[in-house]
């Protein structure tokens, strides 16, 4: 069965700026997702969609493809990856080349392993799934969660608010690492993440979204400690 690797790595980062090759333990950080990716052993292609002549310059150098440049239209602030995706697939086809599955990598993912690439593979094509990504547990159960109104807290659930927490359902958010799919019904329907969609849960000290810089900072501290456990 053909596989592609899909990471989306556009320029423009407004909270951290250069953040796809910002150096993360001494080198750019895509290179993990790219390293991964390779290792793994999986995939016929690995494609960095960029619209950056750095990030591309970087990312043929540490073994990806960029055979073609992403479209402004995709490489605005409002752009999906779901319709990055598609760009990819599309372009891919017109010149003849088809993928029965692909994975979407996100480039700032230094905690990714070839392990995690296959357990996700292999959980997809045990279950049929259409699509499975990688998620973590909530530190903190969300039915406690509560906003700020008129200075005061409101409970999103008050019917919980009694409710021992250890009695409460677990519950799991993305850890924006990896999508496996299918690309036929992605295709069709043009939904990453839809019904038959599965997960592969990871810890909350392999991952870590990074989205700003106190997220880039904690993330360098749970490397270092996850280095010390892979030792």
């Amino acid at each position: 069965m053909s596989k592609i690797a899909i990471i989306p790595a556009r320029s423009g980062s407004k909270r951290i700026p250069g953040k796809n090759i910002k150096l993360f333990d001494g080198k750019p950080v895509i290179e993990y997702a790219i390293y991964a990716a390779i290792h793994s052993g999986l995939f016929n292609k690995i494609i960095v969609s960029t619209d950056d002549d750095k990030i591309a310059e970087i990312a043929s150098n540490a073994g990806a493809s960029v055979p073609f440049k992403r479209s402004e239209e995709n490489s605005n602030d409002f752009a999906t990856t779901a319709q990055v995706l598609t760009e990819v697939l599309q372009q891919l086809e017109q010149r003849g080349e088809k993928f029965a599955t692909a994975c979407c990598i996100y480039p700032v993912n230094p905690f990714l392993t070839k392990e995690l690439i296959h357990s996700a593979y292999e959980r997809m094509i045990e279950y049929d799934f259409d699509c499975v990504f990688s998620a973590v547990k909530y530190g903190h159960p969300i039915q406690r969660a509560f906003k700020i109104k008129n200075h005061k807290r409101v409970p999103f659930f008050p019917e919980y608010s009694l409710t021992r927490t250890q009695d409460l359902e677990t519950t799991y958010h993305d850890a924006a690492q990896l999508y496996w799919f299918k690309t036929g019904p992605f295709l069709n329907s043009g939904i990453l993440i839809g019904e038959n969609t599965g997960i592969i849960e990871v810890a909350e000290t392999e991952m870590q979204d990074i989205d700003n810089e106190t997220d880039w900072q904690i993330a360098e501290l749970k490397y270092t400690l996850w280095k010390q456990k892979q030792k």
